[in-house]
Parts: structure tokens; C-alpha cells; sequence
């Protein structure tokens, strides 16, 4: 079976899955997460399928640069810049990765504590 055809976010990309899109442009895409853990919890994600970033390669820096200068776009949108905010990529199962698509978190919003857990 093909991954990109079976991915829940490159469906949400395709539009075939409906999302709350935020931001979006030619290699990015952010959205509301369905289950948000802070006020502002928006999933950027590139529209090419990259699994993890344990994954990455030296060509994957166009889509990680697109991802840290949409987080910082919409942190901005979101009015949480001047406060602070989290970015954070799961990997696997123990840190509660649940898609194989890579996606960064943008959280904001509240105080996050740390060490998140």
C-alpha cells in the first residue's frame, strides 16, 4: 500500500479530509489540531509526504525552513509571538507520534509548563 495514499495528512493536504487551515503555502500547510492541548495547537505540515524526522535528509531543508518560518507566521496570526510559544516534533511511539507524516506542533496560548509530559 502506498503511504501517501494511506496518510491522514496527505488526505488533509488533498483537501479529501476536511481541516481548519490556518496557513498554507507552496511547500507547507498548518491546520487545528482535531484534539488541541493549548489554546492555539496548529500542525504544520509539508505538503511532500516525509515521514519523521528521523527520516530527514540534506534535500528535506527547503520543507523544514518552509515549516520554522510558518510556525513563526502564525505564532504572529495567533498573537501568541510577544508571549512565547512551543514547537516540538514527536518521533515514534513513546513520544505519542501517531501519524507517519511529519508535522511540527505550534502550541500557545497558556503558560506550558515544563518538562511537558
Amino acid at each position: 500500500m502506498d503511504t501517501e495514499i494511506d496518510c491522514l495528512f496527505c488526505k488533509i493536504i488533498a483537501g479529501t479530509i476536511p481541516s481548519t487551515r490556518v496557513y498554507e503555502d507552496d511547500v507547507v500547510v498548518g491546520f487545528r489540531d482535531i484534539a488541541p492541548v493549548a489554546p492555539t495547537h496548529v500542525l504544520i505540515v509539508p505538503r511532500r509526504h516525509i515521514i519523521d524526522a528521523c527520516t530527514l535528509e540534506l534535500d528535506d531543508q527547503p520543507e523544514l525552513i518552509a515549516m520554522f518560518l510558518a510556525a513563526k507566521t502564525i505564532a504572529r496570526q495567533e498573537g501568541i509571538a510577544v508571549n512565547g510559544y512551543r514547537l516540538t516534533f514527536n518521533v515514534g511511539e513513546d513520544a505519542g507520534n501517531s501519524v507517519a507524516h511529519l508535522h511540527l506542533h505550534l502550541l500557545g496560548g497558556r503558560f506550558l509548563a515544563w518538562p511537558p509530559g
